[in-house]
């Protein structure tokens, strides 16, 4: 299996530093293959722990060691979105995928803040869009490894097949079914500068408790969905609709008025980051389509919250 990071040339050095300048790969892969930054850590970890409870003679007779961190991570991986799945069944409320922070803040330049490696760590671009991760959670395990695996880490299908115990033209078929969901959810892109514009102009409506303001922003489908956890947890179940998730917006700001909403970047993409008596409550990712939200995702669980810790 070819290794897709680390500029080694010729056989790998499998020494630490050269084992360990696979992390930040491994690191990126995992996030996206479980949607979890908790879960991804300990996928990494104990990809490490198998590497390190061979013998030296062992490591010494593997050829890539970066290709083999790989394989056994996505093999992890795999195992671990079996399991997860279970558990996102029986969740109380909404599973959101865990929330990235990203260094360069989108409205008033860099951040002085200092996320927790290895958040920071994890490259911030479409493949790691809330949007983005949300249609990865309804695909099946294998889908999701063989489709991030070839079509955004550029694996060719017969190292995907290693990794997920299939054919290469099974993996390829994993792929193209996985392709097809994200296309059909895929809607035409907006600037980052006017999706900016927008969730600004929500949080300023949203201080203001202006439902009119919002209700302009919000598309007339928009739905909103938060997870359990945090300030509030009434509001589990998908709200439906731009009055009543105006409404729904409303009502946490009425109940909760010592809350402060700051703008930040959610997974790459403009985002708000709500704060209550000085600690992170909420982190918020929105979905922007011809100038209108049409989707919310509110994450309060404190477990997703730990890079968005404030200072």
């Amino acid at each position: 299996m070819t290794t897709q990071s680390g500029p080694h040339g010729g056989r790998p050095d499998p020494g630490l530093s050269a084992i360990m300048s696979e992390r930040r790969h491994l690191i990126n892969l995992s996030y996206r293959l479980l949607g979890s930054l908790a879960d991804a850590e300990d996928a990494v970890q104990e990809t490490y722990a198998r590497w390190y409870a061979m013998s030296p003679e062992q490591q010494d007779a593997i050829a890539a060691p970066g290709a083999w961190l790989t394989k056994v991570a996505g093999r992890i991986c795999l195992d671990l979105l079996g399991s997860a799945r279970a558990r996102r069944e029986s969740y109380v409320g909404e599973w959101i995928p865990e929330p990235l922070p990203d260094r360069a803040e989108w409205n008033t330049g860099p951040s002085t803040s200092d996320p927790a490696d290895p958040a920071d760590r994890v490259t911030l671009d479409e493949s790691v869009s809330m949007a983005f991760l949300v249609v990865l959670e309804s695909m099946t395990p294998a889908e999701r490894v063989a489709f991030i695996l070839h079509d955004v880490f550029r694996y060719p299908f017969a190292d995907v097949a290693e990794i997920v115990g299939r054919t290469p033209g099974a993996c390829r078929q994993l792929a193209t079914s996985a392709r097809r969901r994200v296309r059909e959810t895929q809607a035409p892109a907006t600037s980052a500068a006017r999706r900016a514009d927008v969730v600004r102009a929500f949080k300023e409506a949203w201080e203001a408790k202006d439902i009119e303001a919002l209700i302009g922003l919000l598309d007339p489908d928009a739905t909103t969905v938060a997870d359990s956890g945090g300030l509030v947890s009434a509001i589990l179940g998908p709200v439906e609709g731009a009055e009543r998730v105006a409404r729904a917006v409303i009502d946490l700001a009425v109940r909760a008025p010592g809350l402060t909403v700051v703008e930040r970047s959610v997974n790459g993409q403009p985002g708000l980051v709500v704060q209550y008596e000085g600690a992170t409550a909420a982190v918020v990712a929105f979905d922007v389509v011809d100038d209108r939200i049409t989707q919310i995702w509110g994450i309060r669980n404190p477990q997703k919250l730990r890079p968005w810790t404030t200072t």
